[in-house]
């Protein structure tokens, strides 16, 4: 039997190797996409064969990553819960995809993740694989096992000697990528305490950051965005450059008590300094762009389009045919915007664009304003008459 096992060279997904090795008899074939993760990839090769995988895809997807999930979620302004910016899980359907390829490419009957049986990546990998290819079996290690908790998976990985990178001294489940950070379990799971210093990955304590507010403009085109500060930059590179900038002045921490997809409400802390700039900037600019009944509604679906995305559809009809409408009408976002980063805060300072919206003489209540006021009278009366009286 061989198995396509989704491996990060963490603690679930080594002791998963492992485990699926012997119990199922089989030939492991990991897979690990490169998608801007903290964690050092060579490491993770050498250890995915130390544990027993018969060969290792590291595959680099930051470029498709962004282009193909993230991008789509910035222009849909699709924030879970109204916080969190789903930079996990936008990975997943690309990993599964991955996965699914590797898996017909290879002759391989299954595949295979690391995620719990109480946790939302268990769905997201299952509905991705089976979405694409329902006759793959999606195996679950870590919810078929005997191992009960982590401690347990710790004991396993020091009694077959298999190298992993947790301690029960900083016992967190975290997932980085170019996007941001998750960040999970230990202490973070007391909702009446604030998150320990070290849980944090990326970002600056807001209190002890620069003193001096630092202003970066980002120019989109076609709702993507190509620059920042005038230098036309790549996604990738422009992503890059703006996670450094914005975390070194605490932008982009979210801390949330989220509704998990299998119906319990859990406490996880996420970085997305980059995303956080890039959503303002991006929200702000399609606010000078869009007549007002375009713009309310695409904020409605903004809501709908981050469920679906949290909850593993993303090869849903719904969630492609939202990518039609948003796609649709990013052709006119195209502009500046100057954000203003200071103490954890981004702060939109300006803003401009060739297809604005916005006229002087229509807002302005000086010298110059060309409304007819008088106009404005008729309007209103016409406007309430489907309410007028209805307190009666």
């Amino acid at each position: 039997m061989k198995i396509v096992l989704a491996y990060s060279g963490g603690l679930d997904t080594s002791v998963a190797l492992h485990w699926l090795k012997q119990r199922y008899d089989a030939e492991i074939i990991a897979f690990c996409a490169d998608i801007g993760q903290l964690e050092p990839l060579a490491t993770v090769r050498e250890r995915a064969l130390a544990t027993g995988a018969s060969k290792v895809y590291m595959e680099p997807l930051t470029d498709r990553y962004l282009r193909d999930f993230a991008l789509p979620a910035l222009q849909a302004h699709a924030r879970y819960e109204n916080k969190y910016l789903l930079a996990a899980p936008l990975s997943r359907p690309l990993i599964a995809q991955r996965m699914v390829e590797i898996a017909h490419a290879e002759g391989a009957e299954a595949v295979a993740h690391g995620a719990t049986g109480k946790g939302n990546d268990q769905v997201r990998f299952f509905t991705s694989a089976t979405a694409l290819d329902p006759g793959l079996k999606v195996l679950a290690p870590v919810i078929d096992w005997e191992l009960t908790s982590r401690e347990a998976e710790l004991a396993y990985a020091a009694e077959h000697g298999i190298e992993v990178s947790v301690s029960k001294a900083k016992p967190y489940s975290i997932d980085t990528n170019i996007w941001g950070t998750s960040i999970e379990c230990g202490e973070l799971d007391d909702i009446n305490r604030p998150p320990p210093g070290h849980a944090w990955q990326l970002t600056a304590d807001p209190r002890t950051a620069p003193d001096l507010p630092e202003q970066v403009t980002v120019g989109f085109e076609g709702g993507v965005p190509v620059a920042l500060d005038g230098d036309k930059l790549d996604l990738a590179a422009l992503v890059t450059r703006l996670t450094g900038l914005a975390a070194r002045h605490g932008v982009g921490r979210i801390d949330i008590v989220e509704s998990r997809i299998v119906g319990f409400k859990t406490r996880g802390i996420y970085e997305a300094p980059a995303a956080t700039v890039l959503m303002a900037a991006h929200e702000e600019l399609e606010a000078i762009i869009f007549d007002r009944e375009t713009l309310h509604h695409k904020q409605g679906l903004a809501h709908r389009y981050a469920e679906l995305a949290y909850y593993g559809y993303w090869f849903s009809d719904l969630r492609r045919a939202l990518d039609g409408f948003v796609a649709t009408l990013q052709p006119q976002v195209t502009g500046e915007v100057t954000v203003e980063l200071y103490k954890g805060s981004c702060t939109v300072v300006s803003r401009h664009s060739p297809n604005s919206r916005y006229s002087d003489s229509l807002a302005t209540y000086e010298a110059g304003d060309t409304f007819d006021h008088q106009a404005g009278a008729g309007f209103a009366y016409v406007w309430s008459l489907p309410i007028r009286g209805s307190h009666r």
